[in-house]
């Protein structure tokens, strides 16, 4: 029996050991695959399982927020239409006051003018003339300073 045993006998012998290796390589990945693929797919059960009430509170925390947000804006809005109408208050009065003041530091100027325009030339038409002129002249200029502020 050894004696009839050849070389293409020995070379399907090797090939059954090679075939039977490879089978045992492949069933021991093919086992090793299915543990790796059944953790993965406890993985995402378990991230399913705690993930979703997280996303779930989360779109309950973001409407909040919007509902908050919006109560923000209506007092913002609230806060711009006070300081609009604190704003025109302020102009309005300012108006009322910087008028009669304007018209006082014009009577001041042309009075002082007038005096002196009196005094140094001794001539009352002169005098007037020159007290309007530096009257209206100061009332510009106090104009033109409460313009630039």
């Amino acid at each position: 029996m050894l004696a009839s045993f050849g070389w293409s006998d020995f070379a399907y012998l090797a090939l059954a050991v090679f075939l039977f290796a490879a089978g045992g390589a492949l069933l021991y990945a093919a086992i090793r695959l299915g543990g790796t693929l059944g953790r993965a797919s406890s993985l995402l059960q378990g991230t399913e399982t705690e993930l979703l009430p997280v996303i779930s509170k989360l779109g309950g925390t973001v409407d909040r927020v919007n509902v908050q947000l919006d109560k923000v804006d209506v007092m913002t809005n609230s806060a711009v239409d006070a300081v609009s109408a604190a704003d025109t208050a302020v102009r309005s009065v300012s108006a009322v006051i910087t008028t009669p003041i304007g018209k006082l530091a014009g009577l001041a100027a042309g009075l002082r003018h007038g005096v002196s325009t009196m005094r140094t030339r001794g001539s009352w038409n002169e005098a007037v003339r020159t007290g309007k002129e530096e009257a209206a002249r100061r009332e510009r200029d106090l104009e033109d300073e409460l313009a630039e502020e």
